[in-house]
Order: structure tokens, then sequence, then C-alpha cells
């Protein structure tokens, strides 16, 4: 079996280009693009929500499509939305530790 050519990811590196033109000024997220999903380009924000938040509104993605969900026990929040755009599916991925966790577990919360 041979691996794809590169042109069967050519709309999310299109969407791409366009968003290094239209949102130069956005927050740089995480980027993702697979022969798996190839005509889904994400993009994720690590450390706060504010990058998610930046890249929702420009994307003019409803707050309300937003899902929300737990990692980690409950240490880290996530937030996820899609929309289309430019011929590819836009994911957009945020995560965030709780508000007052370090992120560090107790020896005691180790062992169970």
């Amino acid at each position: 079996m041979s691996a794809p050519a590169l042109s069967a990811l050519s709309a999310p590196l299109l969407v791409l280009r366009l968003f290094s033109a239209e949102f130069a000024h956005l927050p740089a997220p995480a980027l993702g693009v697979s022969t798996i999903f190839p005509d889904r380009l994400e993009l994720s924000f690590h450390g706060d929500f504010a990058g998610f938040e930046a890249w929702r509104d420009a994307l003019q993605i409803l707050p309300s499509s937003v899902s929300y969900h737990e990692h980690s026990g409950g240490r880290t929040r996530v937030l996820t939305a899609e929309t289309d755009y430019g011929g590819a599916r836009v994911h957009l991925i945020g995560f965030a530790q709780m508000p007052g966790g370090d992120g560090a577990r107790s020896r005691q919360e180790a062992g169970r």
C-alpha cells in the first residue's frame, strides 16, 4: 500500500494558507493535518481558552456549537468546535487546567 500524495491534503493546506493571510493577527495554534482525515485542519490551543475563543469568534462559530469535556480525572477542561471553511473541515480544540489546580496529583491520588 502506498502513501497518499501530498495533493490529497490540498483542502486543509489551502485553508491554512487562507488563514495565514486573513487571520495573521490571531494567536498561532498547534496545527494538525493528516492523511487519516485528509479534509480536516485541526487548530489546537493549550494553556487557556483565549486562543480558542479568538478563532471561534473569527470563524463565526456560535458559542452554542461548542462542546465541553473534561480529561485527566477532571483536571483538564476541553472545548471543541467544528466548521466548514474553504472546502475543509476546521476542528478547533482548546485545553486548559481547572481553576485552582496545579495539574499535579498527590501521591495518594496517584496510587488510586
